[in-house]
């Protein structure tokens, strides 16, 4: 269990209140809203696959080069809001006609050899101490669908909210039907509080980038996780509570034996994967060559 430690520490998280009580003799329904990446897991979703895509023809030799270094420099400094409009384009043309069975049937097949060991030990005792006090577990990423239900499956999230792409005959078009990013993440929280009840003032948010203001700004309890220079500042300068992750865990080991009658219910529907390998390249290496 996490320690009760006071707000006020620049390091240390909010405590964690248990469930709220009743409104009009009704419990108070509540939900922890975690973004995926340097947040939950200790890289990036969106360019881990780079190698599986690549050994399925979806990838050539010089874009998973790319993607390896993009990883390192999204490590370093993540992405902000310009760079993440570059990246939508990016993607977008990059992915155009890929088939959408093959790239789940990738995710499926090799999620616990890219994604092991990834999670934070630190979030997931996080996402546990929420579920003992009665509180859902969402996760919300700009990564696509086919990426982001897996992984918050294994944590044993709720909910999972994602990018979605638009699909024709089992293919991408390349067109974005939802992006679940910036003001789209509080679109999607705020809908999904509206059908189960969630009273947001109540509720939780973790994240790592500058680029979840909105996402922090709508709940009552908003926490700054390993965050960004420009995300440090505004915690500071809100009195948000700031928090630093630091000790990957296997995710196999926190996976159930068998998928349960609850796991997630995705509530952006299907998205895309091929945000995946080399989908910050554009946008942090166009810089670069090889």
């Amino acid at each position: 269990m996490l320690a009760h430690v006071s707000a006020s520490d620049p390091v240390a998280g909010e405590p964690i209140a248990p469930q709220a009580g009743q409104t009009n003799g009704r419990p108070v329904r509540t939900a922890a809203f975690f973004d995926l990446d340097k947040t939950v897991i200790a890289k990036s979703s969106t360019l881990a696959f780079s190698k599986p895509f690549f050994d399925q023809g979806l990838l050539n030799r010089r874009a998973v080069l790319k993607s390896t270094y993009a990883q390192f420099l999204f490590l370093m400094s993540g992405a902000d809001h310009d760079q993440m409009d570059r990246m939508r384009s990016y993607v977008t043309n990059m992915c155009t006609g890929w088939d959408v069975e093959q790239v789940k049937s990738i995710v499926g097949e090799t999620l616990h050899d890219i994604v092991d060991p990834l999670v934070f030990a630190e979030a997931a005792e996080l996402i546990a101490d929420h579920k003992l006090c009665g509180r859902d577990i969402v996760v919300v990423s700009a990564s696509g669908e086919e990426i982001v239900a897996p992984i918050a499956r294994a944590l044993g999230a709720t909910h999972a909210m994602a990018t979605r792409m638009v699909v024709e005959d089992g293919r991408y078009t390349g067109e974005i039907a939802f992006y679940c990013y910036g003001e789209g993440k509080v679109e999607a929280i705020r809908a999904l509080a509206a059908r189960e009840g969630y009273a947001l003032d109540h509720c939780y948010a973790y994240s790592d980038s500058v680029t979840d203001i909105p996402m922090l700004e709508s709940v009552g309890h908003p926490t700054a996780v390993n965050p960004d220079r420009a995300l440090r500042k505004e915690a500071i300068a809100r009195d948000w509570p700031v928090r630093t992750f630091t000790k990957p865990v296997s995710l196999r080991d926190r996976l159930p034996a068998a998928p349960s009658g609850a796991a997630v219910a995705t509530t952006a529907a299907v998205g895309m994967s091929a945000l995946a390998a080399g989908a910050l390249t554009y946008s942090l290496l166009r810089r670069f060559t090889f």
